[in-house]
């Protein structure tokens, strides 16, 4: 079955959105299509349709080919919730935490569950575009590697390498992969491809000329920078950090700042904001005061709950927030943002880590118990501060108790989520997605005082991926790379194993 792996010289190399842009390009063109990501690391994750999670960057592929997110098409997610450890997502379910010193060991089991849904997959399509992650290049990974090559030699996919002009030294990244993967690595790589380029691609012949005489890969071609990407959710939190944003001095747009925290989760909730004229949008990062000026406050979700709420208080942050709600000032919490609200968090099991509990910022009467139990659910109902209709999902452990005032939202299904103070200024539930919900978006804004532009967010992720996929038909070789793809697969590819969740030795 065709097939065809995009590896990269590194991280943040553009390696989703091509993968993103190939599966809307060959959806477009007919073909029954799949992305895959054997292992990815990202705290920004989606719900699937089978009651899984994968990250979110895979979703937004699997939306690019038109279908459902399922669990098989990351079957391996690593969530960091510290710099030494990771929640370890296996075929869209928790199993545990895998500590840093862990990271390179034998992983042969992890990589038979990650064939055994590849095959899922493949049951179900024509075409499969595959993910790489980091870079192959980093050789004292490669013993125990399920990601790159690893991947790529167990299924027989063949691979083409991306290299990212825009933050320069293009030439030595891929000649140096070249230089130092060993044989059988380098014959895996069929070609290559430049991205993010920017300005006269001819004043670069030179340079591919370089690439393919010091490699022997032909060049697939040169993607320049796509603007349209800008439209696309981003995969963890490197443009956030990468890209900050002060408000606008006397700008007449309503001001919503988020907190920034050290394990901020699924931040592309804030991208329908973004996108609104009417809002500035900023995130207040360590070391910043709040702007008490602001007309809405966010407490993001975050992977580890009470480290960020720790994280909170170290940096002042809990003395701005009481100062801002005594101002009048409007405050939203998000899942983990949602729970920290509450009087108390307890975490009696050490889930999260070692502090089993943390006192809340008080703001609402909640009471936090962390579970092993993780509620993965796609949801729908009413926000009843402005009766709205939302849509979105629930990713989060523990379950909130004891709430004050009355519940943020009533789902369809009868049940309630959220608390909402008794003055209406403070409010939270776990719900993400909320703002991408066009009805609610434009009556908060309308709350305060902004007028949205009622666009919708999913019809224009649609058409960024679109515009991105008519500009990759135009730039890339792509009759290359489908006989590349067409011709990978070998019939002595290895079979399906009876491998499982529950086979994985104990991590933590």
């Amino acid at each position: 079955m065709p097939a065809l792996m995009i590896q990269g010289c590194g991280s943040d190399v553009g390696k989703s959105v091509l993968v993103a842009g190939l599966c809307r390009l060959l959806t477009n063109r007919g073909h029954r299509v799949r992305p895959f990501k054997p292992q990815n690391m990202s705290n920004n994750a989606a719900v699937t349709a089978d009651g899984g999670e994968i990250g979110r960057s895979t979703a937004l592929q699997a939306l690019a080919c038109r279908v459902p997110p399922a669990s098989d098409m990351n079957p391996v997610l690593l969530k960091p919730q510290s710099d030494i450890g990771a929640q370890l997502i296996v075929q869209g379910q928790r199993v545990g935490v895998l500590n840093a010193k862990d990271h390179g060991r034998d992983k042969r089991q992890l990589l038979r569950l990650a064939v055994e849904s590849y095959r899922r997959l493949a049951s179900e399509c024509d075409w499969i575009v595959v993910e790489g992650a980091g870079s192959p290049a980093e050789t004292n990974l490669r013993t125990h590697d399920i990601a790159n090559m690893g991947f790529a030699h167990e299924v027989d996919v063949p691979v083409v390498l991306v290299g990212d002009i825009n933050r320069g030294h293009v030439i030595a990244s891929l000649v140096g992969a070249h230089a130092v993967l060993d044989g059988a690595d380098r014959a895996r790589i069929r070609g290559f491809i430049i991205n993010k380029f920017r300005g006269d691609e001819a004043l670069f012949a030179e340079g591919v000329s370089t690439i393919r005489s010091r490699t022997g890969w032909p060049s697939m071609g040169i993607v320049p920078w796509l603007p349209a990407a800008s439209r696309l959710p981003a995969e963890d939190a490197v443009p956030l950090e990468q890209s900050p944003r002060s408000a606008v001095a006397g700008s007449d747009r309503v001001k919503i700042a988020v907190l920034l925290l050290p394990h901020i989760a699924n931040f592309d909730d804030f991208d329908p904001l973004q996108q609104e004229p009417a809002v500035d949008l900023i995130y207040i990062r360590p070391g910043q005061t709040l702007p008490l000026d602001a007309d809405l406050m966010i407490i993001p979700g975050s992977k580890t709950t009470i480290a960020d709420l720790a994280f909170i208080r170290s940096c002042g942050w809990e003395h701005d927030l009481h100062a801002y709600v005594r101002r009048g000032g409007r405050l939203l919490g998000i899942c983990a943002g949602y729970q920290m609200l509450g009087s108390a968090i307890h975490d009696p099991l050490c889930i999260e880590g070692p502090q089993q509990s943390i006192a809340g910022l008080e703001l609402t009467g909640i009471v936090t118990i962390m579970e092993p139990r993780k509620v993965l659910r796609d949801v729908s109902g009413t926000e009843l501060q402005t009766g709205a209709r939302i849509q979105g999902y629930e990713m989060h452990l523990g379950s909130c108790s004891g709430a004050a005032g009355r519940p943020m939202v009533h789902f369809d299904d009868g049940t309630f989520d959220g608390a909402v103070s008794a003055d209406g200024r403070i409010a939270g539930c776990h719900v993400h997605g909320l703002f991408q919900s066009t009805e609610y978006r434009a009556a908060l804004l309308a709350s305060l005082g902004a007028q949205s532009a009622r666009n919708d967010h999913s019809a224009r992720v649609h058409a960024a991926l679109d515009e991105i996929a008519a500009k990759l038909e135009e730039v890339l070789d792509v009759e290359a790379l489908i006989r590349i793809g067409s011709g990978g697969q070998s019939s002595h590819a290895p079979s399906a194993t009876n491998s499982s969740i529950s086979q994985l030795k104990p991590i933590r």
